[in-house]
């Protein structure tokens, strides 16, 4: 074989290769590195004639247009090695199956991974949270989870679904049985996945905003959908990073896990985890020496008078808030937003031995539970991360809830 004659999953975004197929064939990529992932196990049934139809083409496309000799076998150990020589490859004793909708960069799925999980199936539709997800679990996710054709790649045999959705306002129109319309919300793709499936559990993460959003009318519908109309019991409970998860990052959110009561007869038994002492401090996750020089603010920045005048220890973090500082007394990181990295809003400032700057991409990684010796931040821009980071769940305290609802099971 000619050192030219390889393949490789980057090469299926090429403009030239993408063209070929029409816009609802996005999600072959996912198809193929599902496939490719569970290669070794049972599921790689579920995505097989789908993958392999895709893998043909690719290698058709590839000999006609670049003259190689590439055969489908060779080419599928080059995309296998490649899906597994990730840093976060599937556990090989895998004790329980899980979906990971609206999975950002994957959160749920490293703590899940990390307590003996095996994911059979991913979405969400944001490219540079994809390509975040796949240098680090070596899939693609699937793309826009409300569309049926997306819907039903999900395997049927699988026990947990996690979610962390967006916060969306419901109708307050009811229809039978008097439940409130979820339509037109990414929450009724949640309840349509969890009324065709039945995992055990419902997992589910989202800001704290969540329970008192649209005068508590948002929050009320998903319980009543939860319970009356689906079945399932559900306890809910607001936890902090900062106090249930040992990371010094002032995160409050709301945490709701839902048991199959037929599935789960013990469900009562389930407890989130209790509070445990918080005995790392900022200093444990900022890098140590200077860092890139685009990070320091300049004496002849407009807010640099302002900036100084008030960032003058280096145990907190601050946050600048378009036209204050806001320090934080409790010597933590504030609550990591978004669009900390656009607008000159929420962005967390801290005054080291060189100046003033902002957290580094990695340092926001860290900050949320995420082992950043080991997880790959892709070349993509700073303001990307740094949303990524922001969106993102606290991995390590949904490790200690999950780890709960596992003793549950």
């Amino acid at each position: 074989m000619k050192m030219k004659e390889k393949i490789s999953i980057e090469e299926f975004d090429n403009k030239k290769f993408k063209i070929r197929f029409v816009e609802e064939d996005d999600n072959r990529k996912a198809i193929l590195t599902h496939y490719l992932h569970n290669y070794r196990n049972g599921v790689k049934k579920h995505y097989e004639k789908d993958a392999i139809e895709y893998l043909n083409q690719i290698v058709e496309y590839k000999n006609h247009e670049e003259k190689l000799n590439l055969v489908s076998d060779v080419a599928l150990q080059q995309l296998l090695f490649e899906v597994e020589n990730v840093p976060f490859p599937t556990p090989e004793n895998y004790t329980f199956k899980f979906i990971d909708l609206f999975a950002g960069i994957g959160g749920f799925r490293l703590a899940l991974q990390n307590l003996g999980g095996k994911c059979v199936f991913t979405s969400e539709w944001d490219e540079n949270a994809k390509k975040t997800y796949r240098a680090n679990f070596g899939e693609t996710p699937f793309g826009d989870i409300t569309k049926e054709y997306t819907k039903d790649y999900i395997p049927s045999d699988f026990q947990v679904l996690c979610a962390g959705f967006p916060c969306q306002a419901f109708s307050i129109a009811g229809y039978r049985k008097g439940f409130h319309d979820t339509r037109g919300t990414l929450f009724f793709d949640i309840e349509k996945i969890v009324e065709k499936h039945r995992p055990k559990v419902v997992f589910l993460e989202n800001v704290k905003n969540l329970v008192s959003h649209d005068n508590g009318n948002t929050f009320k519908i998903i319980i009543e959908i939860l319970e009356e109309k689906l079945g399932y019991k559900t306890y809910t409970k607001v936890l902090n990073s900062s106090t249930h998860a040992n990371v010094p990052q002032n995160r409050e959110r709301i945490f709701i896990v839902a048991f199959d009561p037929k599935q789960v007869t013990n469900h009562n038994n389930f407890k989130f985890p209790e509070p445990i002492p918080l005995t790392k401090t900022i200093h444990d996750v900022l890098e140590k020496g200077k860092q890139a020089e685009y990070l320091y603010y300049k004496k002849n920045h407009p807010y640099y008078p302002e900036l100084e005048k008030t960032i003058t220890s280096k145990d907190t973090i601050y946050q600048w808030r378009r036209v204050y500082v806001r320090e934080n007394k409790n010597n933590m990181c504030p609550t990591l937003t978004a669009n900390m990295g656009a607008g000159g809003h929420n962005v967390p400032l801290i005054l080291d031995d060189y100046g003033i700057r902002k957290l580094t991409p990695k340092e926001c990684f860290a900050f949320q539970g995420y082992p950043v010796d080991k997880y790959i931040l892709p070349n993509i821009s700073n303001s990307g991360l740094y949303m990524q980071a922001g969106n993102s769940v606290t991995t390590t305290l949904i490790e200690r809830i999950a780890n709960e609802i596992l003793k549950t099971l």
